[in-house]
C-alpha cells in the first residue's frame, strides 16, 4: 500500500511543471481570441465526473471550492499577468512573480489535500479541487478576454 502513496506527490509535481512549462511556451506566441477561451471551454468537459456518484460532493462545497478559485486564488494570477499590444500582436505579459505564484497555488493544493484526503474520498478531493481551480481558470480567462476585446477595439479604431 506504501508503493501507492508517492504517486500524487509525483502527480502533483509534474502537473506542476508542466504548467511552467507550458506558461512559458505560451508566453512566446501570440494571444488569440481562441487562446483564451479554449482552456476553461475544454477544462469544462471535466464536468462529466460528476455523472459518477463517487464524485459528487454537496453543493455548498462545490460553491464554496468555486468561490475560493475565483476570488482568493485567482487573484494573484491577475496581479501578476496582463495583455499587452507589441505591434499588430497582443501578447502576455506576466512579473517575475508569476511563476512564484503559480509554485504557491501548487503548494497550497497539495497541502490542502493532505489534510482533506483524510476527510473526504480521493474522488471527492478530486472533483473539489477541479471545481477550485475551473473557479480561478474562469476568472482569470474572463479577464483576459476584457482585455483582449479592449485592445483588439483600439487597434479598429
Amino acid at each position: 500500500m506504501h508503493i501507492f502513496t508517492g504517486f500524487p506527490v509525483i502527480g502533483s509535481l509534474a502537473g506542476m511543471v508542466a504548467v511552467i512549462a507550458w506558461r512559458i511556451r505560451e508566453g512566446r506566441t501570440a494571444v488569440t481570441l481562441k487562446k483564451i477561451v479554449m482552456p476553461p471551454l475544454g477544462m469544462a468537459t471535466g464536468f462529466s465526473m460528476f455523472f459518477l456518484p463517487a464524485f459528487r460532493v454537496p453543493f455548498a462545497w462545490g460553491l464554496c471550492a468555486f468561490l475560493i478559485g475565483a476570488i482568493a486564488l485567482a487573484y494573484p494570477l491577475l496581479l501578476t499577468s496582463r495583455l499587452e499590444r507589441d505591434g499588430e500582436s497582443i501578447m502576455m505579459r506576466r512579473s517575475g512573480a508569476f511563476f512564484i505564484v503559480v509554485i504557491a497555488l501548487a503548494l497550497i493544493r497539495f497541502l490542502a489535500r493532505g489534510y482533506l484526503d483524510s476527510r473526504l474520498s480521493l474522488q471527492q478531493t478530486a472533483a473539489l479541487f477541479f471545481i477550485l481551480a475551473f473557479g480561478m481558470i474562469l476568472r482569470w480567462r474572463m479577464r483576459m478576454f476584457f482585455e483582449y476585446r479592449t485592445l483588439t477595439a483600439e487597434q479598429a479604431l
